[in-house]
């Protein structure tokens, strides 16, 4: 399963333009243009899945530094910043991850 199978290219690209440049990239803006925050619980988990390279059942800071790449190859890396804001706002439980629950949480709130 790809990205583009859940969203449309067009879409991704658009929120991958958006944050461009470093410090950026707001969560919450980059899920409603990629069109993610309107999919299904299912189909959410399913981009987990997708997220989720080493397949653990949880996004770490490792993976999350590379979040826009898993979107658009050529895509830029997260900042240190931008990554420690995007695992505090959704790492409900503080263990330094984001599960999948956790994501379906921050995605469709």
């Amino acid at each position: 399963m790809s990205l583009t199978s859940i969203l449309s290219a067009e879409d991704i690209q658009n929120a991958i333009k958006d944050c461009e440049a470093p410090d950026t990239f707001c969560y919450k803006k980059f899920f409603k243009l990629c069109g993610l925050s309107s999919k299904t619980p299912k189909e959410v988990k399913d981009v987990f899945q997708i997220l989720d390279e080493d397949n653990s059942g949880f996004i770490e800071h490792s993976e999350l530094k590379y979040f826009l790449q898993r979107f658009v190859p050529n895509a830029r890396t997260l900042t240190e910043a931008e990554t420690k804001n995007f695992i505090s706002a959704a790492d409900d439980d503080s263990d330094g991850k984001i599960g999948v629950e956790e994501f379906q949480s921050m995605v469709l709130s």
